[in-house]
């Protein structure tokens, strides 16, 4: 016992002294980076085991944890927000029309396209499709005016007129299917989350469909870590939030969060927002309704090949993460959640602001040791305990997002999560990219483009062009 506890107090000593010749104004700087990433580390490995537990939970019993309901209980409308969109929205639209439920509608918002996709939606067959045509200067304000539009032909048009009038609006699911989306025929299985009449929005699985490159494979683990780690490991307290493409929200849950834009319209998404999946699954839950996130249906979309294009998607994330968080005080007061996923959520929304810290203390220590300020005594705890809490957890997320059992295929996998840390550092420098165009209050995007794709029967091949 004696030995134990001479340890204890050895180990004590030398994390006093760890930081001991460092000037005294930098010792606070990287004590408190020393916090974030034990508590970093802490939350992965928390995340992970929930994760673990909620997918061989979901495995062993489907309907565990969700109602009975069935697809046809309910209305499914599929929203595709469209702005230049000719490669891929004949392929969207059609397999839409593949996915396997009762009662469904196309609703397609042309966002003021100047190229063919007018012509292709007015070429389909319109018998569940409707085209939502938005012209200047009303189009072209992003993604959430575009959307809010939507909502508001559905909840003033659609459900007050027709064949779909009058249906309860917590029997009317709202899918949004970005334009280079493949949903899963099989969607319809979503439907066993909302028989739990708490849930408000469910997120399927993204996948990457084009990997043909390192990027867009690393592109693809991204997403899986998103959806296996993070997702399922906020299942169990209903926080899981929505990804944008693939989400389904109940209709009543979007009416409760609808605001007055600067028009004074209402719409559920607010504008402005460069991630409104985030924003508006955030403020879902902080209305009362759960998130979930679901292992059984899955969407694909197209990744990008080009690391320009990948920089100037992600510092349009990022920028969003930024704009969440005038988000935090509410949060932090939300009551329809515990304190455990109070503080998680309130982690996952610091995230911008820790990263842009992070990276300050790393560009830091490099002019401390550069400048001789500060000698260096390298040691193997020291080297262990960088690579446990900084290395390691991120490490372990890759390896158990790609879910194999097999151990040759997991060493194998190990290998490939290092080159997912190298690219996870390779876009790092996002992070101050949007903390500058959100600083400065930039708004405008230029335009990524779509990878031509093998074209649905009947219609020609067509070349790269611009597309959102």
């Amino acid at each position: 016992m004696r030995n134990l506890n001479e340890a204890a107090s050895d180990a004590f000593e030398w994390l006093l002294n760890i930081y001991f010749g460092m000037p005294i104004w930098a010792a606070p700087i990287f004590w408190v980076a020393a916090i974030v990433v034990v508590s970093s580390a802490t939350s992965m490995v928390i995340l992970i085991a929930r994760a673990q537990f909620a997918i061989r939970r979901t495995e062993r019993d489907p309907l565990r944890g969700t109602g009975e309901a069935i697809e046809s209980e309910y209305l499914w409308v599929f929203m595709v927000p469209a702005l230049n969109e000719e490669i891929t929205i004949a392929d969207s639209v059609g397999r839409l029309r593949e996915v396997r439920v009762t009662h469904k509608q196309i609703l397609v918002i042309n966002d003021g396209s100047d190229d063919r996709t007018g012509a292709l939606l007015a070429a389909m067959p319109q018998q569940g499709l409707t085209v939502l045509t938005r012209t200047m200067p009303e189009a072209r304000q992003g993604k959430s005016e575009a959307l809010n539009d939507a909502w508001r032909h559905l909840t003033e048009v659609m459900l007050t007129e027709g064949e779909y009038a009058h249906w309860d609006p917590r029997k009317v699911i709202v899918a949004i299917v970005d334009a280079d989306g493949r949903l899963d025929p099989h969607a319809g299985r979503i439907a066993k989350h909302f028989g739990d009449e708490r849930v408000g929005g469910v997120q399927s699985l993204v996948r990457i469909y084009n990997r043909k490159s390192v990027l867009t494979w690393a592109q693809n683990l991204e997403f899986a870590i998103f959806g296996y780690v993070y997702q399922m490991g906020r299942l169990g307290w209903g926080t899981a939030n929505m990804g944008g493409n693939g989400q389904f929200n109940r209709l009543q849950a979007l009416n409760d969060v609808a605001v007055a834009g600067s028009s004074g319209r209402l719409g559920p998404w607010r504008e402005g927002r460069l991630t409104e999946d985030q924003d508006i699954g955030l403020r879902l839950i902080r209305a009362g309704w759960q998130g979930r996130q679901s292992t059984l249906v899955s969407i694909d979309q197209q990744g990008l090949n080009s690391l320009r294009a990948l920089y100037r998607q992600r510092t349009r994330w990022a920028q969003g993460g930024w704009q969440m968080l005038d988000l935090v005080p509410t949060m932090a007061k939300n009551p329809n959640v515990g304190f455990v996923a109070k503080w998680d959520q309130f982690w996952y929304l610091m995230t911008p602001l820790l990263q842009a810290f992070m990276g300050a203390t790393v560009l830091l220590s490099v002019l401390l040791f550069a400048t001789g300020i500060v000698d260096v005594r390298w040691s193997i705890p020291i080297v262990v305990l960088i690579y446990v809490f900084s290395v390691a957890p991120a490490i372990a997320g890759a390896v158990f997002a790609q879910r194999s059992a097999n151990p040759l295929r997991i060493l194998l996998q190990l290998v490939f999560a290092y080159v997912y840390a190298l690219y996870s550092l390779m876009i790092f420098p996002v992070v101050y990219r949007s903390l500058f165009r959100y600083l400065v209050g930039a708004g405008s995007w230029a335009k990524t483009r779509r990878e031509a794709i093998a074209p649905p029967a009947g219609l020609p091949e067509m070349n790269e062009v611009s597309a959102r």
